[in-house]
């Protein structure tokens, strides 16, 4: 039996129209981007992250005034602050010697700004 018959068969016992899983893994985005969004999720499953997240959603900061607002070390934040870079979620601009941070202008940043607020705005929490 060839491998594409295989994905044709049944994945159950129930008696039922089963779907085409040849066509549904054809559908399925490429494992690298499942990668990336697994990455992301990670990095929003941790509240000292989230805390910044929503601090540079509605504000452009430096480290010292991140840091200051959530009370932890510069250099903490600092360590926050470049996993979320490396993702994208956040960009920065230099003026002189200060570097400031807001959420990137990206689909990534945008779709965190979203959650982050909603989940913030609930009153049932």
């Amino acid at each position: 039996m060839s491998t594409f018959q295989k994905d044709l068969l049944p994945v159950c016992d129930e008696n039922h129209e089963h779907q085409d899983i040849h066509a549904m893994k054809q559908s399925l985005p490429a494992e690298d981007d499942f990668i990336e969004a697994a990455d992301l999720f990670s990095l929003l499953s941790d509240s000292t992250r989230l805390r910044i997240l929503w601090l540079l959603c509605h504000n452009e900061a430096c480290v010292c005034d991140i840091a200051s607002a959530i009370n932890m070390s510069s250099p903490a934040v600092s360590h926050h602050l470049r996993s979320l870079k490396q993702l994208g979620i956040i960009s920065f601009r230099r003026q002189g010697k200060e570097v400031h941070y807001t959420l990137s202008d990206s689909q990534a940043g945008h779709m965190v700004h979203k959650m982050i607020d909603s989940i913030m705005d609930r009153e049932d929490l």
